[in-house]
């Protein structure tokens, strides 16, 4: 169970679910909650304060994005993290991601490249300044825009889906204490050649990079879970 302070949050009925949701996420993708542990009811509710419910809502939302398994007579415990899951998962983030950046080129308009382009230097800063955490958010709003610009409402639902269940794995990748020395570096290449495809308008290169960064990613992952 986290072990920290209770957490402030905003007394808004609708925000609150939400805010108590983000919190645990977090503890989980952090590995604040390690993967196996239970999550017990009674303890969430002291720990923040917060109505039987609100936590009931939570823990139902973390096992539909598969962070979260309720197990018979154990009850809600954090899913482990498994080599084949994350494979199938970046695989699937790949097709789609490439098929957004395909998009991106046939839909978007310059005020978007524009935008594109400011995230993609924030990312770059976030690699540089080396806080997982700001990298991982900048990248977040990189793929943001990008899947904003392909102008697809199907699409965006499915990767929205997409990204609570992968997100364990990209935070893994980002801070893990074996991750490869060369991996910030080769990832900040990735997505600049993938948004030079994209300014000149080639569809078939930007698809292909948003690919190949994210098979990239997928590899850093086997390589990190090979290490457990």
């Amino acid at each position: 169970m986290l072990d920290t302070a209770r957490p402030t949050f905003r007394r808004a009925p609708a925000p609150l679910r939400h805010q108590v949701l983000d919190y645990v996420r977090q503890a989980i993708i952090s590995g604040r909650i390690a993967p196996g542990a239970r999550l017990i009811e009674r303890d969430l509710i002291e720990m923040m304060g917060v109505s039987r419910t609100v936590i009931r809502e939570a823990l139902r939302q973390l096992e539909t994005e598969g962070l979260v398994a309720t197990i018979a007579n154990k009850g809600p415990v954090v899913r482990q993290l498994t080599a084949a899951e994350a494979r199938d998962l970046y695989a699937i983030r790949g097709a789609l991601l490439g098929l957004a950046a395909r998009l991106f080129v046939q839909n978007a308009d310059d005020a978007d490249v524009q935008s594109l382009r400011a995230a993609l230097d924030e990312t770059v800063a976030c690699y540089e300044a080396g806080d997982p955490d700001r990298i991982l958010d900048a990248k977040n709003r990189f793929y943001d825009v990008l899947v904003a610009g392909a102008r697809s409402e199907s699409l965006s639902a499915m990767l929205s889906t997409l990204h609570a269940r992968i997100w364990r794995w990209r935070a893994l990748g980002l801070s893990h204490p074996s991750r490869s020395p060369m991996r910030s570096r080769e990832s900040i290449d990735g997505l600049r050649a993938m948004f030079t495809a994209i300014t000149i308008r080639d569809a078939t290169k930007a698809e292909q990079c948003a690919r190949e960064e994210t098979d990239r990613a997928a590899a850093e992952v086997m390589h990190l879970l090979a290490q457990s």
